[in-house]
């Protein structure tokens, strides 16, 4: 699995112009499965993502995590995180999982971070949707759980 996790100030998902998911501060995450993914990726991910000390203290270094924090998810399907574009100039998806597949893998990333007691809330699967969020800082990171170390 692949998670683009960016620190965020007020955030928001639409789909034909309703709100389906919005948190106030936090993280929103683009989320991505690939055929090759299992329970422990969402485990390994759903472990890293809440322990990432990306939110600042009260002297301004990087020492909470979203708990601390009291921030939110805003937990976001992206199977084109596996779009594979060394070739041509059309993206290869041949890598990604299908739909029945990642929407379960999905949906269990959301529910393991849930029982790790943070709020999340989340867009629509397999959905046009708009995005919409205050990058903070701006603090991005790439996290994949086939490359941990």
């Amino acid at each position: 699995m692949r998670v683009v996790v960016q620190r965020s100030g007020p955030a928001r998902v639409e789909v034909d112009g309703e709100i389906v998911g919005q948190i106030g501060k936090g993280l929103v995450l683009l989320v991505g499965v690939s055929r090759d993914d299992t329970e422990a990726d969402a485990v390994y991910l759903a472990d890293k993502i809440v322990g990432l000390r990306i939110f600042p203290d009260a002297e301004g270094k990087l020492n909470h995590d979203v708990r601390e924090a009291r921030g939110s998810i805003l937990s976001i399907s992206q199977f084109t995180l596996y779009g594979d574009a060394r070739k041509g100039r059309r993206p290869s998806y041949a890598d990604a999982a299908p739909p029945d597949m990642a929407v379960e893998l999905y949906n269990r990333l959301n529910t393991l971070l849930r029982e790790r007691n943070v709020h999340v809330e989340t867009g629509q699967f397999r959905a046009m949707m708009q995005v919409y969020l205050v990058n903070d800082g701006p603090v991005t990171l790439l996290l994949d759980s086939k490359k941990t170390f």
